[in-house]
């Protein structure tokens, strides 16, 4: 990384002229307000985060490296349960040096309870970081090979068949409860503490289906544990090849992914956000790094930070409108 650096009074005018070139060099070569944003950073970053070992933690944990071979500080992962990582990095100072790595529930819970936060109000995008597919996978022991096939089961025997679920909010609730909208169908949710949990009992039997992401239960698909019987994205997905769509399958128009995204505090100097984007977008290039995502079933992303905005702003109008009218609340 270049840095604006100041003549120092040995070495003259050579030195003087040398260092100047190399600020308006480093300016030129990097988009309009990333260079010298004020001398950030000028301290070790922290990046706070939900669970570890879930796409969150393991994204900021990915970016972590390279963000500091490139911003020249120490980049700290922070792990915080519950929701104290989102008000921790509401709390913090708009300087950059505190950030949070969240999923689409930053948004979309505090549309079922009354949250302490209002990400659109409270924070800053920064960046998409990636995203990942659900799926709707079955029970073997369930008779349905399709989606079709399911809607037709559920429709016979309303209210009989369930799904598990990470708690109300979860994205794995939202993509299920989108679904039972959708395709007009009486599914009960069965919640659990955790998706791993939900997984757990689907895999055991206790519930018949369930929507998860798909880096997250890619495993069981392999060794038959469970069905899959479709995919959720827009369009048919590479981590699944010939694999249908659920709108091709039986609900036409429906799609959900989960983001996983950068954000840091609101009111954040712009610079800082635009620095911090373009630091993150040159990591999102990375062949290893893609790669790495890949293999947990997350595709890279990047964009923009309007970009991002956008997304919170669109799914906050779809889900906001399906929590409505299904009356959905954390209990």
């Amino acid at each position: 990384m270049m840095y604006c650096v100041q003549a120092v009074a040995q070495g003259g005018n050579q030195l003087r002229y040398r260092n100047r070139v190399l600020c308006a060099a480093a300016m030129l070569a990097m988009p309009a307000g990333v260079a010298c944003a004020n001398g950030y950073p000028a301290k070790p970053l922290r990046i706070l985060c939900a669970t570890p070992g879930a796409s969150g933690d393991f994204s900021a944990r990915l970016i972590a490296p390279g963000l500091s071979a490139s911003l020249g500080q120490p980049v700290i992962v922070d792990n915080r349960g519950g929701y104290a990582s989102i008000e921790a990095v509401i709390k913090a100072a708009p300087d950059g040096h505190t950030l949070l790595v969240y999923g689409s529930t930053l948004w979309t819970v505090p549309l079922m309870e009354n949250a302490s936060w209002d990400a659109q109000r409270d924070l800053a995008p920064v960046a998409l970081l990636n995203s990942t597919p659900s799926t709707v996978v079955v029970h073997p022991s369930l008779p349905a090979r399709s989606v079709k096939a399911l809607i037709t089961l559920a429709r016979a025997r309303p209210g009989d068949l369930n799904y598990g679920a990470a708690p109300a909010g979860s994205s794995q609730h939202l993509a299920s409860e989108l679904f039972k909208a959708m395709a007009r169908v009486n599914i009960v949710y069965v919640p659990y503490k955790s998706s791993g949990t939900a997984q757990i009992g689907l895999l055991g039997g206790e519930v018949h289906m369930m929507f998860p992401p798909v880096g997250s239960v890619l495993g069981h698909i392999q060794s038959g544990r469970v069905r899959l019987l479709a995919v959720a994205s827009a369009q048919p997905s590479a981590f699944l090849p010939g694999v249908p769509t659920v709108a091709a399958a039986g609900v036409p128009g429906y799609e959900f992914s989960t983001v996983v995204a950068l954000f840091a505090p609101a009111a954040t100097p712009e610079a800082v956000i635009t620095r911090l984007n373009h630091e993150v977008a040159q990591v999102l290039t990375r062949a290893d790094i893609r790669q790495r995502f890949m293999s947990n079933g997350l595709e890279a992303a990047g964009g923009p930070p309007r970009q991002l905005a956008q997304t919170m702003r669109d799914e906050t109008a779809r889900f906001g409108k399906l929590i409505r009218d299904a009356g959905l609340r954390v209990r």
